[in-house]
C-alpha cells in the first residue's frame, strides 16, 4: 500500500522513480553541491516513508546528480532552519535524512561520486550496502568552521568504521581527503567503480536482491541493524524471534534451483 504524499513530479530537490520493485532517489542541487536544506529534508522525509509503507518497493538505491559532488551536508548559505525552537526542543536534520531513522528496513543501496563531506555522512551512515566511484573523497568541513562534528563521526563507529580513522576524519577538516581507494580500506564502501559504471553496478546490485523473498530481506536488514544497540545475548534473542517471524509463509524456493555463476568482487 503506497503512502500519501506528494506527486513525484512534485519534489522540486530530489527525484523519485519506482520501477521493477526498485525506488530511485536522486539528490537533485547540483548547483548547491547537493548541500541539504529545510527543503529537502522534508522531501527526503517524505520519501524514506513512501518506500517503507509501499509494498511494491522492495529496494532503494540512492544517488545524486551533477559532476562535483554527492552532498556538501547542510546549506550553509540558507544556514540552519531549527534555531528558533527551543534547544531542548530542537532536533538534528539527520533524524529525518537516515532511512532507519524512519525504520526502513528495505535495503538501501548509496551509490557516491565527487565530494561527500559533513552532513553527507547521514545518508551514507544509515545505508545498508555503500559503493563509490573512483573519484570520490571524503571529508568533513566543520573543524574549519570552528564547530563540533560529533553526530556524523558517532554513526561512522557505529558502522564499524575504526575509531582512529573517523578521529582523522572529524578533526583535519577539509585540509585532508580520505580517497575512494582508501574508503575501501577502511570499510566505508564497499566497492569502487568508475564513474560510468556507478548508476548501472547499484542497480544490478539493487535488481539482484529485489528478486529475493521479500520478507527474509527485510527480517535480514532489521535483525542486523537493531542488534547494533542490543547485548550480545539480548541480539541472538531478537534475531532468533525475526528468523520465526520472517521465514514461514509463502515464497520460499529451493536454493539448489536458482544457482548462478557467483560475482567475485
Amino acid at each position: 500500500m503506497a503512502t500519501a504524499g506528494h506527486d513525484p513530479a512534485d519534489y522540486q530537490t530530489v527525484t523519485f522513480e519506482v520501477s521493477d520493485h526498485i525506488a530511485t532517489i536522486t539528490l537533485n542541487r547540483p548547483h548547491k553541491l547537493n548541500a541539504f536544506n529545510q527543503q529537502m529534508t522534508d522531501e527526503i522525509a517524505e520519501i524514506w516513508a513512501r518506500v517503507r509503507d509501499d509494498d511494491d518497493i522492495r529496494v532503494a538505491v540512492l544517488q545524486a546528480n551533477g559532476d562535483r559532488a554527492f552532498c556538501t551536508g547542510v546549506d550553509v548559505g540558507e544556514g540552519p532552519w531549527w534555531t528558533h525552537l527551543s534547544r531542548f526542543n530542537q532536533r538534528d536534520p539527520g533524524v529525518f535524512l537516515g532511512p532507519k531513522q524512519h525504520r526502513v528496513w528495505k535495503p538501501v543501496i548509496c551509490a557516491l561520486h565527487g565530494m561527500v563531506a559533513g552532513g553527507a555522512m547521514y545518508f551514507v551512515n544509515e545505508s545498508d550496502i555503500v559503493i563509490c566511484a573512483d573519484d570520490t573523497v571524503f571529508f568533513d568541513p566543520h573543524a574549519n568552521a570552528g564547530i563540533v562534528s560529533a553526530l556524523e563521526p558517532m554513526g561512522m563507529l557505529a558502522r564499524g568504521i575504526p575509531l582512529g580513522e573517523v578521529l582523522r576524519w572529524a578533526l583535519t577538516g577539509s585540509e585532508e581527503r580520505i580517497t575512494a581507494s582508501s574508503a575501501y580500506r577502511i570499510g566505508i564502501v564497499s566497492e569502487v567503480t568508475s564513474r560510468a559504471q556507478l548508476r548501472s553496478a547499484a542497480q544490478s546490485l539493487a535488481r539482484e536482491i529485489a528478486g529475493r523473498r521479500p520478507e527474509a530481506i527485510q527480517g535480514t536488514v532489521r535483525a542486523i541493524w537493531e542488534s547494533l544497540e542490543m547485548s550480545p545475548s539480548l541480539a541472538q534473542r531478537t534475531g532468533l524471534s525475526y528468523t520465526q517471524i520472517g521465514n514461514p509463509g509463502a515464497g520460499r524456493s529451493d536454493s539448489r534451483a536458482n544457482k548462478r555463476e557467483p560475482r567475485l568482487r
